[in-house]
C-alpha cells in the first residue's frame, strides 16, 4: 500500500499585519465599558468600606462633635450658647492645665531618654549575638508591653506601697523607716519607671527590626578595617537606624503627652502626689466626668493636641536639619 504524499506549504515571510485604520472593528457597548470602568474603580473602595466606616463612626465623627462642643458653653440658666474660642483663650491662661503640661514634660524628659537607651542596648546586644538564647531574651523583654497598663500600674502600686508593700514590709522587719516611693518629690520618677519597664521592649522590637535590615558586608567590611563590635554598633548600626530611633521618639513624646492610665491608677495609693490636674488627660477627665464641664474639656483637649504636634513638628524639623547639615 503507498502511502500519498502530503504537500505542505512552504514556509515564507511573515504576513504582514493591516495597519490599525484598516482593521475590521468590533462594535462595544459604551454601557458595557462604562460598567467595567465602574466595577474596577469601586471594587478598592468595598474592600476598604469596613475601615472606613468604622474610622468615620469612631474617630473622625467624635472628633468634629468635639471641635462642635469647644465651642460652645453651657449654663444652668440660659442652656447651651455658642462662645467661638473663648474656651480656648481659658485654656491658655488656665494654670491648672500648665501644670500638667509641666509634669508631663518633665516625664518625658526624665523617662524617654532612659526608655529609649535600655531599648537600643537590648536591640544592639541581640543583634550582636553575643546572647545565647536570643528568642527567650525578646519574648522575656517584649513581654512586659502586653500587660495593660492598667494592671502594670496596680502591679507597681503594690510594690511602691508604704504601708502595705513588699519593700515597706521588710523595712517594717528590720525596724527601719520605708522609703517614701509616693511622694510629690518622688512621683515623677516612679511613674517613669512603669512605663519604661512597659515600653522599653516594644521600642526594642522596632529597633532589632532596623537593625536587621542593615546589610552584613557592612560589618564585614569595618572588620577588616580592624573595627571592634563597639565602633560598628556607634559608627553604622546606630547611625543606620537613626530613622527607626526616631519613629521611637515621636511615639514616645505622643504617648507622654497623653499619659493618663498611670497617675489615674496610683492616684488611689498617693493621693498626696498626683492630684486631679496631674497630667493633661486626666485633667480633661476630671473636668469632663467630675465636673460635667464637656465642653471646657473639649477645649482643653484641643489645645492638648495642639501642642503635642508642635512639639513633633520642631523635632521633626530639627531632625531635617541636622540630617541635611550632615549630608
Amino acid at each position: 500500500m503507498t502511502s500519498a504524499a502530503v504537500s505542505l506549504p512552504a514556509e515564507g515571510p511573515p504576513a504582514k499585519s493591516l495597519p490599525d485604520e484598516l482593521r475590521p472593528r468590533t462594535k462595544r457597548s459604551p454601557l458595557g465599558g462604562r460598567l467595567r470602568h465602574f466595577k474596577r474603580s469601586i471594587t478598592p473602595y468595598l474592600f476598604l468600606s469596613p475601615f472606613l466606616l468604622t474610622f468615620l463612626a469612631f474617630v473622625v465623627y467624635p472628633l468634629l462633635y468635639a471641635a462642635n462642643l469647644s465651642t460652645t458653653r453651657t449654663k444652668i440658666i440660659g442652656g447651651t450658647s455658642f462662645v467661638g474660642i473663648d474656651n480656648y483663650l481659658r485654656a491658655l491662661s488656665d494654670d491648672y492645665f500648665w501644670t500638667g503640661v509641666k509634669n508631663v514634660v518633665s516625664f518625658g524628659a526624665l523617662q524617654v531618654p532612659v526608655m529609649l537607651g535600655v531599648a537600643l542596648l537590648a536591640a544592639l546586644l541581640l543583634d550582636s549575638g553575643i546572647i545565647r538564647r536570643p528568642t527567650v531574651f525578646r519574648l522575656g523583654f517584649f513581654l512586659p508591653f502586653a500587660v495593660p497598663s492598667v494592671v502594670a500600674a496596680l502591679i507597681w502600686g503594690y510594690l511602691y506601697g508604704q504601708a502595705f508593700g513588699p519593700v515597706a514590709q521588710i523595712s517594717t522587719f528590720f525596724n527601719i523607716s520605708p522609703p517614701l516611693f509616693l511622694s510629690p518629690d518622688s512621683i515623677i520618677p516612679v511613674l517613669a519607671n512603669i512605663s519604661t519597664w512597659q515600653y522599653a521592649g516594644y521600642n526594642m522590637v522596632i529597633m532589632y527590626a532596623a537593625l536587621k535590615s542593615i546589610p552584613t558586608e557592612l560589618y564585614e567590611a569595618a572588620r577588616v578595617d580592624g573595627a571592634t563590635g563597639i565602633d560598628i554598633a556607634r559608627h553604622i548600626k546606630i547611625p543606620m537606624i537613626a530613622p527607626a530611633i526616631m519613629l521611637t521618639l515621636i511615639f514616645s513624646i505622643i504617648g507622654t503627652l497623653q499619659l493618663f492610665n498611670e497617675p489615674n491608677v496610683m492616684r488611689q495609693v498617693a493621693p498626696d502626689a498626683i492630684g486631679p490636674n496631674f497630667t493633661p488627660n486626666l485633667y480633661v477627665y476630671n473636668l469632663a466626668f467630675q465636673n460635667q464641664q464637656f465642653d471646657y474639656s473639649a477645649a482643653i483637649a484641643f489645645t492638648l493636641a495642639t501642642v503635642t504636634v508642635a512639639l513633633v513638628a520642631v523635632i521633626l524639623v530639627i531632625n531635617t536639619w541636622r540630617t541635611r547639615r550632615s549630608a
